[in-house]
């Protein structure tokens, strides 16, 4: 299953394209679902009368999926619970905590990838492009966390753990917790896996602009340092070039320059202006959104060997609009903390560099290369 994932700046239009687009793929005949992650329904005034063969609609729901998971959180800490003469909430006299809206995207993400419901395309409509990066990054993050606090080596030694509390003197944590940081790590990894996955691309949705290249910037940035495929960026509303007179002069003239510097860097697909908002079969068919793409494969970070010429690795991460001034990089153990602008991500470091020091760093066209020296004690001695 290909997957589609579209985010944008906040008013860029990303609903409308994500359901021209998923219109567009049914028609063609893939069978299509069509994921809505907004707690309202702003899918359903785009689509309004839309109905076509192979085209699934879902929307994520916060509120089940946060009342299932307090119900099966207090299940598992029942005796823990009476223990502490605490009182058993009801599920439906709570509202949804801060974080589980991006809890409940993820479990749609993991549920349709491992559906029995064979689709040929997953087209998700994504939050604006702060949020949907942020969400992005939970997997990744929430795995390194637990794995931080739970290790799996400590899991392993489960027979020993009363034996250690007593020597320690303080409880050792329950069996239910093991089972539920293990369990949460697989549906953390089926997530990752399908963002990893050699058929997932990232789409981008953005009003050519001033305020639209500067948030599109950002979020391209994002998304190269998260690892993902950009399939491409949709250049939503624009205005035609015939009316370019008068006081539409000025922003057609705008579009125009825009559209150009975003070509220099990517492949991008003008949706024209209907001069209305999109409704229906017909606006969505006129918008005329580009196919979905094919597989591609994952973004590779490649490690070069320059040892016989400098006597270093070289670590390549394309980081297009990266600027030295918001870069930092920290090296931490087997792993390399990179901070570009607004984001950051905790990286594992190759097996061959975690035997070697960091030699230094430099931004060059968009790509930010990591020298690595061997360590003489831990790099392999030869003959």
């Amino acid at each position: 299953m290909r997957t589609l994932l579209i985010t944008g700046p906040g008013g860029s239009g990303r609903t409308t394209v994500a359901a021209a687009t998923a219109f567009a793929a049914a028609r063609e005949g893939a069978r299509t679902l069509l994921l809505g992650t907004d707690p309202g329904d702003t899918l359903g005034p785009v689509l309004g009368d839309a109905d076509v063969p192979g085209l699934t609609v879902r929307r994520v729901d916060p509120d089940a999926g946060f009342r299932a998971d307090l119900a099966a959180l207090q299940e598992r800490a029942g005796g823990a619970l009476d223990l502490l003469g605490a009182s058993r909430l009801v599920p439906e006299e709570t509202g949804p905590l801060p974080g589980a809206e991006e809890l409940a995207v993820l479990r749609a993400l993991r549920d349709a990838a491992a559906s029995e419901d064979a689709h040929d395309l997953l087209v998700v409509d994504l939050p604006a492009a702060p949020r949907a990066l942020a969400l992005l990054a939970l997997p990744e993050e929430l795995r390194r966390v637990l794995n931080r606090l739970l290790p799996p080596e400590r899991q392993a030694a489960r027979a020993l753990r009363p034996v250690l509390g007593r020597l320690a003197g303080v409880p050792m944590p329950a069996e239910w917790i093991y089972e539920t940081a293990a369990r949460l790590d697989l549906q953390l990894a089926a997530v990752e896996a399908l963002l990893a996955g050699r058929g997932t691309a990232v789409r981008l949705v953005a009003e050519p602009g001033p305020a639209g290249a500067d948030a599109l910037r950002t979020a391209a940035l994002g998304v190269a340092l998260r690892g993902l495929r950009l399939d491409a960026v949709v250049a939503n509303r624009v205005l035609p070039e015939s009316e370019a007179a008068g006081w539409l002069a000025g922003p057609v003239a705008q579009q125009r320059k825009t559209l150009d510097e975003w070509r220099e860097e990517h492949t991008v697909h003008p949706v024209a202006h209907l001069g209305r908002d999109p409704r229906g079969a017909d606006d969505l068919t006129a918008l005329a959104v580009p196919a979905a793409p094919e597989a591609a494969g994952p973004v590779r970070w490649p490690v070069a060997d320059r040892i016989a010429e400098d006597g270093v690795l070289v670590w390549h991460l394309p980081l297009p609009g990266a600027r030295r001034d918001t870069l930092d990089l920290v090296r931490r153990g087997d792993e390399l903390t990179v901070t570009a602008g607004p984001f950051r991500r905790v990286v594992p470091l190759p097996s061959a560099l975690r035997r070697c020091t960091v030699d230094g760093a430099a931004l060059r066209e968009g790509e930010l290369r990591v020298r690595f020296r061997p360590d003489p004690e831990l790099w392999p001695r030869t003959r």
